[in-house]
């Protein structure tokens, strides 16, 4: 089953800015003029209505965009660096893999997610020029891409969810009523992967999905149960299938079953409305049982159609059936994380700044000091001048002496690792 994974993503890593002095024929002083690092490329994920399954992660996990140029003399900006966009099937839900946290439900063909931010370019030595230093001889290094783990979880858009035990018939209705090829034979769980069919019916168009058969405990997992379950979730309605010639089951016990996990599994798949049909009535068993199950499911206040997928019997009948129901039922709802017309998820800057004394010293966390230090080049004098001036200046510096810290200590700022003096 290709429809959950986990992928590293990791944006591009922003290019360094330049400390080049000018120096030219005639103008020995000619002062700064470095020019900004590229901005890194971002990582997005496309929803495409070409794919079906998350299979073109199987094999690859980590995927990083391009990063950016360094700044360049004569005040020229580094190239911004190449985005990358991973394409993903219509239904797919994107969560943060260590927060849990839902990022965005890619539903339409085009949305896009934003799972990693490229990283800021480094200014250049221009930027640090003042009345009392003319001739700066730092610049910032660029801003390291955004990185995460994150879970994909494909839920299929479909209108219909044709589901049943194993062996129901559900791949050959699908192949009949559709142009879908699903693999089909005369043995339980020949189906291992939904599949999708469109389904014309006169001037009315609507999707159908083939859901593998589900099993006793499949709403615990038993078997593919979660699996196959999360794809029904969103359709409006579904195809109940029954075999109406099993020897091992009763068809009415059947029906309970299937029932009885839609339940278990959430209010949601129960409250979907069904469309009930015995399958397989081009067999004696099932004409022979016929009435009698018929009556049984009369008593549950059912109406069940009979049906035989190969002869085309009853076929015409449920799906005019269910055209008929599909036209006057809304449309699944979705989640939509930002507002606009595309899912996009932004991540967000937070500015908050937390002291957290340790063991081993103290830990500074914050988006902007942790970017601080990310971009600054601690083996250059005038850059660690600057940083400690920033440090005053966002309140780290107040922030570490009311926790108490004191000269020779150790601070842990991002990944890296200062004395403080």
């Amino acid at each position: 089953m290709f429809d959950s994974v986990k992928i590293f993503v990791k944006a591009g890593d922003g290019g360094d800015g330049s400390a080049h002095l000018r120096r030219e024929l005639y103008i020995p002083r000619g002062g700064p003029d470095g020019g900004d690092g590229g901005r890194g490329g971002s990582l997005f994920l496309e929803a495409d209505a070409q794919l079906n399954t998350l299979a073109s992660f199987a094999h690859r996990k980590h995927f990083k965009a391009g990063s950016g140029e360094r700044g360049l003399r004569q005040r020229q900006h580094g190239k911004t660096g190449q985005e990358l966009v991973l394409p993903v099937p219509l239904g797919t839900l994107v969560r943060d893999a260590e927060s849990e946290e839902l990022l965005a439900d890619l539903v339409q063909p085009g949305q896009r997610c934003m799972v990693a931010r490229g990283g800021r370019g480094g200014l250049g030595n221009t930027h640090f020029t003042t009345a009392t230093h003319q001739t700066p001889r730092m610049a910032q290094k660029g801003e390291p891409g955004e990185e995460r783990w994150i879970a994909l979880e494909l839920k299929l858009i479909a209108d219909v969810g044709i589901v049943g035990l194993p062996n129901a018939g559900k791949s050959t209705l699908l192949s009949v009523i559709s142009g879908a090829k699903p693999k089909i034979a005369d043995y339980p769980f020949t189906t291992l992967e939904p599949n999708l069919g469109v389904v014309q019916r006169d001037d009315f168009d609507f999707v159908v999905a083939d859901i593998p058969g589900l099993i006793e405990g499949a709403h615990e997992g038993a078997g593919l149960g979660h699996e196959f379950l999360r794809h029904i979730e969103r359709t409006r309605l579904l195809i109940h299938l029954v075999d109406g010639s099993s020897e091992e089951i009763e068809p009415l016990d059947a029906y309970r079953q299937i029932r009885q996990e839609l339940t278990l599994y959430g209010d949601r798949l129960a409250a979907v409305p069904e469309v009930v049909a015995i399958s397989k009535q081009d067999l004696p068993r099932a004409r022979d049982a016929w009435p009698a199950v018929r009556e049984g499911f009369a008593r549950l206040g059912i109406t069940p159609l009979p049906l035989a997928s190969v002869s085309h019997l009853g076929v015409s009948e449920l799906l005019s059936r269910v055209a008929q129901l599909l036209r006057t039922l809304p449309p699944p709802s979705t989640f939509a994380p930002a507002e606009g017309d595309y899912k996009v998820f932004r991540l967000q800057d937070g500015d908050g700044l937390e002291v957290l004394p340790g063991d081993d010293g103290f830990t500074v966390r914050g988006k902007r000091v942790e970017r601080l230090i990310a971009m600054t080049d601690l083996a250059n004098p005038e850059a660690v001048d600057y940083l400690q001036t920033q440090l005053k200046r966002l309140g780290v510096t107040s922030a570490l002496e009311r926790a108490g810290v004191h000269s020779g200590d150790v601070v842990h700022i991002g990944k890296d690792e200062l004395t403080w003096q």
